[in-house]
């Protein structure tokens, strides 16, 4: 059987030029079980090319790329993949081992398009502007269902974290993560780096679980977080990202991370947002991040982790398995196989 034709789309630039975006083997099946080709994603993304831009572009993205589907190899591209087009931008990113190498930086939806060119699902952009990429201008909360819990359970926790981020001073926005969470994001003007952040998301997240102790937890490791709704602080690290508003998820149905507002967010399913059917969506209801909310003051969030630390003589949390060994950090074991005289007050492994 003859391969298919490429397929040009033309995409209108953000000067009003017009772009051309090859699509080559457009036939190519990404979602199996629900027919989805390569052509139908880079036709979902120029449908949703204005507010997916809205709210992603300008920053760092690392793509989560599946050469054969879904259901084949996949691989996060971090570093620009062959090819960029002349409009496309990159910026160069520091990681926490200190390396630095350029991440793409999409600025218009023909970009994006090319990206599912290049046979991308899921866009991953980094909570920080490209031309201030070491302080984050958005704080991000993944409210992550445990086993036993569903995203019902998720939503309820997102709107006791809004109404606490609202006391704070933010505008809290909600999404979708594509999948069984709730992501909950604030606009937060870019003072503070990377760590300070992450401090603040954990102190809003010690204190969401104070307020509801039966439904949500901090707990790093699995085996302790029992039934509840995890609620991921880790996010907040360098390098540490997830699905972009409007993106695709590889998984059946072809579910992406839809943006909402609060009104609707109780009766939200989300699998009714797919990528046959968010485009439709959007032209009816609009879309819900139009207003991202003006730029609350972190500091307000890092308050409630100065006061953990004070008087309530709690300390670091867990970083990423990836990231160095980070000070005042436990041990990285699990508690159920931690053997107290082999570590230190640091929590560093001490050989006997």
């Amino acid at each position: 059987m003859a391969a298919a034709k490429p397929v040009m789309l033309e995409i209108e630039g953000t000067n009003g030029e017009t772009r051309t975006v090859k699509i080559s083997s457009p036939d190519r099946v990404i979602f199996p079980g629900d027919g989805i080709t390569k052509e139908d994603l880079a036709r979902y993304l120029v449908a949703v090319g204005g507010p997916f831009i809205h709210a992603n572009g300008g920053r760092p993205v690392a793509l989560q790329r599946f050469p054969e589907g879904i259901e084949g190899e996949q691989f996060f591209s971090k570093n620009p993949p062959r090819g960029v087009p002349d409009y496309v931008q990159t910026v160069m990113c520091t990681y926490p081992s200190g390396r630095k190498h350029a991440q793409l930086v999409l600025d218009e939806p023909a970009a994006a398009v090319w990206c599912a060119q290049m046979n991308t699902v899921t866009f991953h952009p980094w909570p920080v502007k490209a031309d201030n990429n070491d302080n984050p201008d958005e704080l991000r909360i993944d409210l992550d269902p445990q086993p036993g819990r569903d995203f019902k359970d998720a939503v309820e926790a997102a709107f006791g974290l809004r109404e606490l981020l609202q006391e704070l001073g933010f505008t809290p926005r909600v999404k979708t993560s594509g999948n069984r969470g709730v992501h909950v994001y604030a606009s937060i003007a870019p003072t503070h780096e990377f760590l300070d952040v992450r401090h603040g998301v954990i102190g809003v997240a010690r204190e969401l679980e104070r307020r509801m102790p039966e439904l949500v937890t901090t707990a790093w490791w699995k085996e302790q977080r029992g039934e509840k709704i995890f609620v991921d602080f880790n996010q907040a690290c360098r390098d540490r990202t997830i699905a972009g508003a409007y993106s695709p998820r590889p998984l059946p149905g072809a579910p992406v991370s839809m943006p909402l507002t609060w009104d609707v967010l109780r009766d939200a399913d989300p699998a009714d947002y797919t990528v046959r059917t968010a485009p439709e969506i959007l032209a009816e209801r609009g879309d819900a991040w139009a207003e991202l909310g003006a730029p609350g003051d972190i500091t307000a969030a890092i308050a409630l982790w100065d006061k953990d630390i004070q008087e309530r003589g709690l300390g670091e949390l867990n970083f990423p398995p990836d990231y160095p060994k980070m000070p005042g950090e436990p041990p990285r074991v699990q508690p159920s196989k931690k053997v107290a005289e082999h570590w230190d007050a640091e929590g560093n492994r001490v050989e006997k």
